[in-house]
């Protein structure tokens, strides 16, 4: 069947040139039109309309790639010099239309296109095809005031190399297989002993630099070093360091990419003393950090609000954002969704620079929609994410139960949405997204991938109002007037 124009969305409508190039509703879905020029260079099929030819194009890389090299507005950018950043992971690929529509007029740079090779491998997505979801979503949009691209929770060369290949422009590098966690426990007599077999030159020059010193971080704040302390720290972060130095200068040093380290995958808190340690170490050595994620006090679980004291969060992260501030980096926070009793200090005590990564809400408003708009598919979805969570718990922690959820047997369909706003639900559904996105029914087709689809593009104004509902609150508490 030809596809034929059901309407054109305004805000896409781009000249280069001869060529004119649009975004479109059909009804094979969203695709985009080419009359011109320029319509040899894109894959599509060649109709006419009122005499005039042009081209329905897929949304496609290839197309997406064309797409940039003609309007450098949909080309992902480094938010250095931004003081509020969000990382909008959005797994699904259909999320960061309504992200712009909500921060359109507001002063908070988006990161649109973020992804962990975690979340690629659960949702059978590329970075490039993550990325062409975000060119889509701009270019459909006229969003012309810059977005960014994360490579998220990335720990190896080739890894960080592909995501940089693929055009991405901001690198989050994840130590936490280098941070040795086993000498944070570990007897003191045991830790001397690993810390003396260290190359004598190595201990020289870090007793030197560190060892009978006070290092000022404001006025409030300063950092001293007890030597016990001090020995089993750098057990724990020197190979850390050594790796972030390695693949800053291999591969991020003199390019325009912002770079995160993450430091947040510990047995326990990142203490000050640590954090000052770290990032003292890699900035002396010449690597420019953009942000820097420790580890905080308390929980940060999925697809809930923070699980701890907010008083001691507060007095732990007052001194994380003084390091921060004085090194000259933003703190970034992890997890960050729906951690909406800590988000004020988090605005106030970073004085409105920070940046927060979230993600897996974006799903669960489309999950949220699905359940009420299509409560079948909902209640197959549910039952096999209840199936399958086993499974889904080797990739996430999470403290929800099953035994926590209502038979939804006993619910009526009007009633299902509500469960997206209790936490045991919330937690289930969120973590068992990559299953049920790849879940093959018998004859190998998409069990549900194909109908989660389609219900979003039916109900795209309803998932659009959920988004900026989820999101108005996170940036309020945050401190941004919207």
């Amino acid at each position: 069947m030809r596809p034929d124009i059901l309407c054109i969305y305004p805000n896409s409508i781009q000249k280069d040139g001869d060529s004119v190039f649009f975004m479109t509703k059909t009804e094979k879905g969203v695709m985009l039109g080419v009359s011109g020029p320029d319509m040899a260079a894109f894959d599509g099929e060649e109709v006419s309309r009122q005499g005039r030819a042009y081209k329905l194009c897929p949304l496609t890389v290839k197309n997406a790639g064309e797409i940039r090299k003609r309007f450098d507005f949909t080309n992902p950018k480094s938010h250095k010099g931004r003081s509020i950043t969000l990382g909008l992971g959005d797994r699904l690929g259909l999320a960061s239309g309504g992200h712009i529509r909500l921060l359109r007029g507001l002063d908070v740079f988006p990161v649109l296109a973020q992804q962990s090779m975690r979340e690629l491998n659960l949702t059978g997505r590329t970075y490039e095809e993550v990325l062409a979801d975000a060119v889509w979503a701009v270019f459909r949009e006229g969003y012309t005031k810059g977005y960014g691209a994360d490579g998220d929770h990335l720990k190896t060369h080739e890894e960080v190399k592909n995501a940089l290949d693929c055009g991405y422009t901001m690198i989050t590098l994840d130590c936490s297989e280098h941070i040795q966690n086993r000498f944070t426990s570990a007897p003191q007599s045991e830790v001397d002993a690993h810390y003396a077999a260290l190359p004598a030159d190595t201990i020289r020059a870090l007793e030197k630099d560190y060892l009978g010193k006070t290092f000022p971080v404001d006025g409030e704040l300063a950092i001293e070093f007890c030597p016990a302390d001090f020995r089993r720290m750098v057990l724990i972060y020197l190979p850390a360091i050594g790796h972030v130095l390695s693949i800053y200068n291999e591969l991020i040093k003199g390019i325009d990419v912002d770079f995160e380290v993450s430091i947040d995958e510990t047995q326990s808190a990142t203490l000050p003393a640590q954090h000052f340690f770290v990032a003292n170490e890699l900035i002396r050595q010449g690597v420019e950090i953009t942000s820097l994620a420790p580890r905080f006090v308390g929980e940060f679980q999925k697809g809930i609000d923070y699980r701890g004291d907010v008083s001691d969060f507060e007095r732990d992260f007052a001194l994380h954002a003084k390091i921060a501030d004085k090194f000259g980096y933003k703190v970034s926070v992890h997890s960050g969704s729906d951690k909406f009793s800590i988000f004020p200090a988090v605005g106030k005590l970073t004085k409105g620079r920070y940046h927060v990564k979230t993600a897996g809400t974006n799903w669960l408003e489309a999950v949220r929609v699905i359940a009420a708009h299509a409560p079948g598919l909902y209640r197959e979805m549910h039952a096999f994410a209840l199936e399958n969570l086993p499974e889904a718990r080797k990739y996430y922690h999470i403290v929800g139960e099953p035994a926590n959820i209502p038979d939804i047997d006993s619910m009526t369909d009007a009633e299902l949405p509500g469960l997206m706003d209790k936490d045991d639900s919330r937690q289930i559904l969120h973590i068992t997204y990559g299953l049920i996105l790849q879940a093959k029914a018998e004859d190998g087709s998409p069990l549900f991938r194909d109908r989660i689809y389609e219900v979003l593009a039916q109900y795209e104004p309803e998932y659009f109002a959920a988004l900026k509902t989820l999101f108005d609150r996170h940036l309020t508490t945050l401190g941004v007037e919207i």
